[in-house]
């Protein structure tokens, strides 16, 4: 299935190739494992995909689990030119894309396909382009809906979560835990398995497809079907890099720019969360909020997207005209999906 996945994207995404002399080798850095789809599928058929449209001129590298640096890093990689390409969040670097970051607000969006399509039209819209103009956007997407995870103390109710160290991934995702009584604990994917097991955290926030991705299961045993949150990630471009590539290489790059690999990222995302559940709950105990308290949970999440609403309208930001932006592409886009 993954394989007739990313032969299906390279075909539907390439454009006629063109005769070359020479290779353009560029390096696309990435955080995941490698036996993960993401890198098996996502990543490299993106390069197989330019590879083919230009020709075979432009030859892309992928280089998984951090060997061209750390997750956090990844944004400005790309923009020094440490990497060619990078894919990383956006919220690795805080308050550096706060527009962005509206897309990560609690209850906007069901699954990642709709997410993904709904952020990515709001970058073509132009809405955010003040906030990338060190480097080339390829595509933004988002994960699947993220739960709460612990490792001894299962998370049942809002007085149970009080006072855990949870890993956030964001600092927007940190006051939703906050407002849902948690004390958030910042880092990267990679590094939430050394900290669980340490006691360093008491559970993360992570979906589903994470958790065989970083190997978190072995050491969690309770999980929180939550689901109130997505991350925001971008593939992104050096911009000398672009600019160093032949007319064609060029084409053939932008080609494979905006919502056909957003819409595959997001997709891909949902469906490996559908994999990875089954495996979940075998292995551990899944509790799913009960609706008679699920809107005490609201309420916090609905205090988490003021709170940071208001931080972007007092610093002169279009935080609220953002916001209602989206709603309105997530509506778009679960029109045009359904």
């Amino acid at each position: 299935m993954i394989r007739t996945f990313r032969a299906a994207a390279i075909a539907a995404l390439s454009i006629g190739a063109t005769t070359a002399a020479t290779a353009d080798d560029l390096r696309f850095a990435h955080f995941m494992p490698a036996v993960t789809w993401q890198h098996t599928d996502l990543f490299t058929g993106w390069a197989e995909a330019v590879k083919e449209a230009s020709g075979g001129e432009v030859d892309v590298t992928v280089f998984p689990a951090q060997t061209l640096g750390k997750a956090p890093a990844g944004y400005d990689n790309a923009k020094n030119g440490v990497a060619d390409l990078a894919w990383t969040l956006q919220g690795y670097t805080a308050g550096r894309f706060p527009l962005t970051q509206v897309i990560e607000l609690p209850g906007l969006f069901e699954t990642a396909e709709v997410g993904s399509c709904a952020l990515q039209k709001l970058y073509d819209s132009g809405a955010l382009d003040s906030e990338y103009t060190e480097t080339k956007p390829i595509f933004l997407h988002v994960h699947a809906p993220g739960h709460i995870h612990s490792k001894d103390k299962p998370v049942k109710s809002l007085a149970d979560l009080k006072g855990m160290k949870i890993r956030r991934p964001t600092a927007v995702i940190g006051t939703l835990l906050e407002e849902l009584g948690a004390e958030p604990v910042g880092m990267p994917a990679p590094t939430v398995y050394e900290n669980l097991q340490k006691g360093v955290i008491d559970g993360y926030m992570l979906p589903w497809e994470a958790l065989p991705a970083f190997r978190l299961g072995e050491i969690t045993a309770h999980h929180t079907e939550f689901g109130f949150y997505s991350s925001a990630f971008i593939v992104t471009m050096n911009k000398n890099a672009y600019d160093s590539l032949s007319d064609a290489g060029k084409a053939a790059v932008d080609e494979n720019i905006g919502m056909k690999w957003a819409l595959a990222a997001g997709k891909g995302f949902d469906d490996s969360d559908a994999r990875a559940y089954p495996g979940v709950a075998e292995s551990g105990e899944i509790y799913q909020i009960p609706e008679s308290e699920r809107a005490e949970w609201e309420a916090a999440a609905e205090r988490a997207k003021e709170i940071y609403l208001a931080e972007l309208d007092g610093n002169g930001l279009p935080g609220t005209e953002t916001y209602n932006a989206i709603v309105g592409f997530v509506s778009d886009c679960e029109a045009e999906l359904n």
